[in-house]
């Protein structure tokens, strides 16, 4: 292709050290779909005849079929992508295909086709991101009432229901949600036309290219547009939070999953066992989701890396940006993927669940506050509550099998109507401040959820 002021030979090594095709070549229909909006473009502008646009359009036409069919298997001993559409367009339709380059490079013709790619590949992630969302908000629907113990410090705090944990995890998906919309606003400006640089001296038409390929914009400097990643990176950004929210949720499921919390169990389709404990179910698909989370900050850090010292405008480096982007994107839609029927297919254990609430003493506020109400500083109520809980840890037992009598002997204002309140779901219930665990509020979460993704 650059055969001219040089032989155009280089050593087989350097061939394929210098070849992309192995991992550009899932670009095609990008490739491809550009390559028609451009012949399209030169027609118009009168660049080339319609007749030759027409013949170029029929003959990529025909090789995306063909490719898509497996008629066509791409030549690994091209280069690139871009190369070998192009020297199959010509072998198809002759001296014609030669004139499909005219008023581009292959510098404006990269960052199109990736893009065009990451834009189509957001689509993706963002559909298999709302059926997650939904799985945990059908979840939470039927685990309103189910109480669990709410932690800080991975200590028992407060009760909650098992449908306002998981609602926590939807809150976080949105505004993942939310950024990836914003990412693909940002991505969704055009670099064709930029040529390899400068511009070009053809009178193009940058807009109308744009508009059929459905990008909102033209990049506003030529250099620039063919030397901005920020939209990868971006990308990358983006994808690297929301495998730290999924990596979070893989925690607590393993976590709940094991026999100290007996929460949850995973189906036998998500589990595997020991080699050599036949009693093992191990959570792997959760345990590697948590564990690929590092191979996607891994490609941020290696694209940002690789960025960070170049000079203005397109370097050979930047062919490195690929591999890491199309890892990110394969790696996050994998584990999106397995993580929604997981836990759509998960149990849930209820009752040990409130076991672990009972014994946690996570009604110690509410008991605290009983007493404040009863009259008492809330200072002087936090510490007769922190007494009463030493003697039930002492007896080995919680506050609610406590007798009344035992209760007056700590604080003689306590009565009858002590049981009322420190009742665990009449402790969760009372919750009511807006995204707090009340079934009510809980309720309104899931409205307000649902609504967003139906608008988005």
């Amino acid at each position: 292709m650059w055969t001219g002021v040089t032989a155009g030979k280089t050593d087989p090594l350097a061939d394929a050290f210098n070849s992309s095709i192995g991992f550009d070549s899932r670009m095609y229909r990008q490739d491809i779909r550009g390559s028609i909006a451009h012949a399209h473009m030169l027609s118009a502008q009168g660049i080339i005849e319609p007749s030759e646009a027409e013949r170029i359009v029929s003959g990529l036409t025909g090789i995306l079929a063909d490719i898509e069919s497996g008629a066509l298997p791409i030549d690994t001993s091209c280069e690139d992508i871009h190369m070998f559409v192009e020297q199959e367009l010509t072998a198809r339709i002759g001296d014609d295909g030669k004139k499909l380059h005219t008023a581009r490079s292959r510098n404006d013709q990269v960052a199109l086709d990736l893009r065009m790619y990451l834009r189509d590949e957001s689509e993706t992630i963002k559909s298999l991101l709302k059926d997650l969302c939904r799985t945990l908000i059908e979840t939470a629907s039927q685990h309103q009432e189910t109480i669990m113990p709410g932690y800080t410090h991975l200590q028992r705090a407060q009760p909650v229901s098992f449908g306002h944990y998981m609602m926590a995890y939807v809150s976080m998906l949105l505004r993942d949600l939310d950024r990836l919309g914003d990412t693909v606003r940002r991505m969704n400006v055009s670099p064709i036309g930029a040529c390899a640089l400068a511009g070009t001296t053809y009178p193009v038409d940058r807009e109308s290219e744009a508009r059929e390929l459905g990008f909102d914009s033209v990049g506003a400097n030529s250099m620039d547009c063919v030397s901005d990643r920020d939209f990868c990176l971006e990308f990358m950004s983006t994808a690297s939070i929301l495998m730290m929210h999924l990596s979070r949720l893989s925690e607590e499921l393993i976590l709940w999953s094991s026999w100290e919390f007996h929460f949850i169990a995973f189906s036998d389709a998500y589990t595997t066992g020991s080699s050599i404990m036949p009693q093992k179910r191990n959570s792997d698909m959760a345990e590697l989701i948590r564990g690929k989370t590092g191979r996607v900050y891994g490609d941020l850090m290696s694209l940002l890396t690789t960025l960070k010292g170049l000079p203005l405008a397109y370097n050979k480096d930047m062919q490195e940006d690929k591999e890491c982007v199309f890892d990110a994107c394969d790696t996050l839609v994998m584990c999106l993927k397995v993580l929604a029927p997981m836990i759509g297919s998960m149990k849930v254990f209820p009752d040990s669940m409130k076991k672990a609430a009972q014994k946690g003493f996570i009604n110690a506020t509410d008991l605290a506050d009983y007493l404040v109400r009863k009259g008492l500083p809330f200072r002087d109520a936090y510490k007769i509550s922190g007494r009463i809980v030493a003697h039930c840890i002492d007896a080995d037992c919680v506050l609610e099998d406590l007798d009344l009598k035992t209760y007056q002997t700590f604080c003689p204002l306590i009565g009858e109507d002590v049981y009322a309140a420190i009742d665990l779901m009449n402790c969760m219930q009372k919750r009511t401040s807006q995204g707090g665990t009340s079934v009510g509020s809980v309720e309104e979460q899931i409205k307000q959820a649902l609504e967003l993704l139906k608008n988005d």
